[in-house]
């Protein structure tokens, strides 16, 4: 008998967890020793090493302080708690900080993967699902789910188990999850929409009525809620979250200049100075508009919920970004995308191989470039 989709992907994520990590530490390794005066660390600790960088300070400064807001200055409050919580939890049993935030992420990443796989099993057959899984873990950002101190492996987990049980029509247990998983990222419209739209669906698919009960999914945003009241009780501010992403080195002001993109245009079109910053620019756009251009070959072939969910999930933080920086790493809650791409490139069997090719080299340099403490997104 054929080993199922989510068996061959659990594989293929062990095989990828191993590799990423190695070159993760690697560009670590790389790193500490530009410094010649560093110490001798143990082969395991560049591991570590190699998967905190960038925001997972913020992570550490949250699970062992709490949450700080300055008007006007970057703050700790644009992050969301679930993950640091999380953190927090596993750091006292043993774990130091960092280990505990790389463990969650070597945990939740992996099992998103082979969920996706189940969850893309209820429409189509095993070698289509097995292909879809495919092209998510072999997505250049997926390294965020092979051990990053990120949060993204943590929240498409969450999500991606949201919509399985929704389809399974366990709505209270999905609308649970769902609700957890909006404590984890500022995304709550989407899968608020995207849950609430799917149930209509599904009901109307089976020729049954809409009740009272089918509207469920909005309660779904209540993790998101319970942190605006929280920032609310702490701050006197429910949407510090927001106010901070303006601070000098993110400015991320609301306002037409970050509508139309034009800090994009200029450091990419107009009068690029740094090619590096331009070509990376350009990547996260790409995955951006290529994203978006998925959105109505969803709704064809998965149904509107899941179209509804893809626009939003990927439309909010595309729409609230200067220059789509950070854009590649968003899309991996986008999980719908990966099932329609397999499904368009079926009959492409060497288009689907060469991006898995692609792919799959990709987020192995990108984890080697994470470890090296470049600035990937």
């Amino acid at each position: 008998m054929a080993r199922s989709a989510s068996r061959s992907i659990a594989l293929v994520t062990l095989a990828a967890v191993v590799a990423c990590s190695a070159a993760a530490a690697a560009g670590a390794w790389r790193y500490f020793h530009k410094n010649p005066q560093n110490p001798v660390v143990r082969v395991d600790e560049y591991v570590t090493m190699g998967w905190v960088a960038w925001d997972s300070s913020w992570y550490m400064r949250i699970a062992q302080e709490g949450y700080s807001f300055i008007p006007g200055q970057q703050s700790s409050v644009a992050f969301f708690p679930l993950y640091p919580l999380l953190i927090r939890a596993v750091e006292s049993l043993g774990p130091d900080v960092y280990q505990s935030g790389v463990l969650i992420t070597f945990l939740c990443g992996p099992l998103a993967l082979v969920l996706f796989t189940k969850w893309a099993r209820l429409f189509v057959d095993e070698d289509t699902a097995f292909k879809a899984g495919l092209l998510m873990a072999c997505y250049p950002f997926t390294f965020y789910f092979y051990g990053a101190m990120y949060s993204d492996a943590l929240f498409v987990l969450l999500v991606v188990s949201a919509f399985l049980l929704l389809e399974r029509g366990l709505l209270l247990p999905a609308v649970l999850v769902a609700a957890v998983a909006t404590a984890a990222r500022p995304v709550a419209p989407a899968v608020v929409l995207g849950l609430l739209v799917r149930r209509l669906e599904w009901k109307r698919q089976r020729g049954e009525k809409w009740t009272a009960v089918d509207f469920l999914p909005v309660l779904s945003g209540l993790g998101f809620g319970c942190y605006m009241l929280f920032l609310w009780h702490q701050f006197g501010d429910p949407f510090a979250f927001v106010k901070v992403q303006g601070a000098a080195g993110w400015e991320q002001n609301p306002g037409w200049s970050t509508w139309l993109k034009v800090s994009w245009f200029e450091r990419v079109i107009f009068s690029p100075t740094d090619k590096r910053e331009a070509i990376r620019l350009a990547a996260h756009a790409f995955f951006t508009l290529l994203a978006l251009a998925l959105v109505w070959p969803t709704r064809k072939l998965l149904g509107w919920g899941y179209a509804v969910y893809v626009l939003a999930i990927v439309g909010l933080p595309a729409w609230s970004t200067k220059d789509f920086m950070g854009m590649g790493r968003y899309l991996l809650s986008s999980f719908p995308v990966f099932l329609t791409a397999a499904l368009l490139l079926r009959e492409r069997p060497r288009v689907l191989q060469g991006a898995v090719a692609v792919g799959a080299i990709s987020v192995i340099v990108l984890s080697w470039a994470f470890g090296a403490d470049y600035y990937i997104s």
